[in-house]
């Protein structure tokens, strides 16, 4: 297991260099002088010079990507052009709002998704089943943004139920639809998940003779069927925590939630390189970490899995 969790962390070396790389690259690319960013219209040649020699501007583009290189080793990823504020601090500020609504979404998905999906496999072919798997196709193909300003305009705007954007005073009111809108894709991707591995696992013979014993139909689906059926569903929970790391930036926008996906888009409109340079390395080391663990959980879940 150990040799495993090292070698696991080894690949992920040249992943996260690659991505730090590719943004780099991306931002050296992109138009626009920071130094003008940071000043406006007003700076003077001189000052403008000496904002670029302090921010290592006026060094030859593999010096500066070497320096970028040694900074994001160290965990510095430099100063905000529009707000003077240190990119590493802002980050570590706004993951806490990103964990609560990503942590929220996720056990709402998961509760509904397996509960809908069990439920739907039991009572296969009728008007539960049929709603359900409906609900959930129509989950999967609506959009993050539709389905946030739906749930705005109905549950906030028209019947005034919950407050509609903002973070508040961090009172559950303010979760409620942001959570919802993160967690519809999930619930209904595991619920289609959990139905079609119930009903492979209900057809097995073990299931059949746990019948034909006498069993309560309530034993036999919770302790013989669910067991082996949940396996390959919480493999599917775990790839889904980086999609609502990922799907936490429109969600974010639209409910005006103060996590790091906000303050990606805000820096992306401001131009604010280091901001995005450092959300966007920080996202992608998130889901490199959530991914190791869901492979060292693969084991840990279903003792046949093997780590060599």
């Amino acid at each position: 297991m150990l040799a495993y969790i090292i070698r696991r962390l080894l690949y992920a070396i040249p992943v996260l260099w690659g991505v730090v790389t590719v943004v780099f690259i991306l931002m050296a690319v992109v138009p626009g002088d920071p130094a003008r960013l940071m000043m406006g219209q007003r700076g003077d040649p001189q000052t403008l010079a000496k904002i670029r020699a302090d921010l290592g501007l006026d060094l030859p583009l593999h010096q500066q990507y070497f320096r970028f290189l040694k900074d994001v080793a160290r965990g510095d990823f430099g100063t905000s052009y529009r707000n003077n504020e240190a990119v590493t601090t802002a980050i570590l500020d706004r993951l806490g709002a990103t964990f609560r609504l990503a942590f929220w979404a996720m056990v709402l998905a998961t509760i509904v998704g397996v509960v809908a999906g069990i439920v739907s496999a039991v009572k296969q072919y009728s008007i539960f089943d049929y709603s359900a798997m409906f609900i959930a196709i129509s989950g999967v193909s609506a959009p993050v943004f539709w389905v946030g300003l739906l749930l705005l305009l109905v549950f906030a705007y028209s019947l005034d139920w919950v407050p509609g954007v903002g973070y508040g005073d961090g009172s559950w009111r303010y979760l409620v639809l942001p959570v919802i809108t993160l967690g519809v894709r999930p619930a209904a991707l595991i619920a289609r998940l959990t139905r079609s591995c119930m009903l492979e696992v209900l057809s097995q013979d073990y299931v059949r003779t746990a019948r034909a014993k006498g069993l309560a139909e309530r034993v036999v689906v919770g302790r013989h069927a669910l067991k082996n059926a949940l396996i390959p569903v919480i493999t599917i929970v775990g790839t889904q925590i980086s999609y609502l790391l990922s799907g936490a930036v429109l969600t974010e926008t639209i409910f005006a939630w103060p996590g790091i996906g906000r303050l990606a888009v805000d820096a992306l409109v401001a131009r604010d390189f280091p901001m995005i340079r450092g959300t966007v390395i920080s996202m992608a080391l998130i889901f490199l970490v959530v991914n190791i663990l869901v492979d060292i959980s693969y084991g840990l879940i279903d003792p046949r899995v093997r780590y060599d």
